[in-house]
């Protein structure tokens, strides 16, 4: 490992460790029902019994940012998942056929990369509507551009290689060229793609459910807390404070993790590194 970024990783790795364990069982072990309201307490300030306070509704906000929590990783994870199994498809195909293929597939990214992103997500659920899965559905569908460029460039350099030229040589398959040979070199790098690519869908998510387009109330989501509590930014800072933290502190895990794994599995770093150590 690289002697200049172990603790880039190991702090993105605690602190993402630590949202995942308080995303699944802090919320079973929360004394408060996130739905609940006491309305004689609401926008009270934070105290022992509420560490975070309470919202516009008397609803604790504590029991709903773990609740929260769960949804923002649920959606990093699905959206992750599947465009990376896409976009390594895809990335794949265009690298190793060439022509057509990748004439076909490369014009599709560059459309999509022509329009922002969340721009394009923002289009996607206002036609289908609002709901989690339509937010799933159109955060994946602009996500799996950055994999197929990055596998594409991956593939490309790597069909080259003397033992991809001496497999095809033999008579090997294309699938078990791409396979055995040609994807395992780009492992590393869409590990760190999707590393990063986590943070980039819990914002998204976020950023459509403050805009009334993701996850519906009474469905505690960062997002939509922090569009509640704009309106009470001044009396009640709370509201959006904690939630806004819960952003910032996974979102800045996922990008340490995400640059403290590139710099460890790329062989270059770790030979500069080694190099200055000297």
């Amino acid at each position: 490992m690289s002697e200049r970024y172990p603790g880039m990783l190991k702090s993105g790795a605690l602190i993402v460790c630590l949202a995942a364990i308080a995303a699944v069982v802090g919320p079973w072990l929360s004394p408060f029902d996130p739905a609940a309201q006491t309305l004689s307490l609401r926008l009270a300030a934070p105290s022992l019994a509420h560490p975070m306070g309470l919202d516009e509704l008397g609803r604790d906000i504590l029991a709903r940012v773990l609740v929260g929590g769960r949804i923002s990783l649920l959606v990093g994870l699905t959206v992750v998942t599947v465009s990376a199994l896409v976009g390594t498809i895809l990335g794949a195909l265009a690298g190793y056929y060439g022509g057509l293929v990748d004439d076909l597939i490369s014009r599709v990214i560059d459309t999509l990369l022509a329009f922002p992103g969340l721009l394009l997500a923002i289009a996607v659920v206002a036609v289908l509507g609002p709901s989690l899965a339509h937010v799933l559905m159109a955060l994946a569908a602009i996500g799996w551009v950055g994999y197929a460029r990055l596998v594409r460039g991956q593939v490309l350099r790597a069909r080259e290689f003397a033992y991809v030229e001496a497999a095809r040589a033999l008579g090997a398959s294309a699938a078990r060229i791409l396979g055995r040979h040609v994807l395992p070199a780009a492992i590393p790098a869409v590990v760190v793609q999707a590393t990063l690519g986590m943070a980039g869908a819990i914002i998204g998510e976020a950023s459509l459910s403050f805009l009334g387009l993701g996850v519906q109330p009474p469905t505690p989501s960062w997002g939509t807390m922090l569009n509640g509590g704009r309106v009470h930014i001044l009396e009640a800072p709370h509201l959006t404070v904690f939630p806004g933290l819960a952003i910032a502190l996974l979102v800045l895990g996922f990008n340490f993790l995400g640059d403290g794994l590139r710099d460890w599995l790329d062989p270059r770093g770790v030979s500069a590194a080694a190099l200055r150590g000297q």
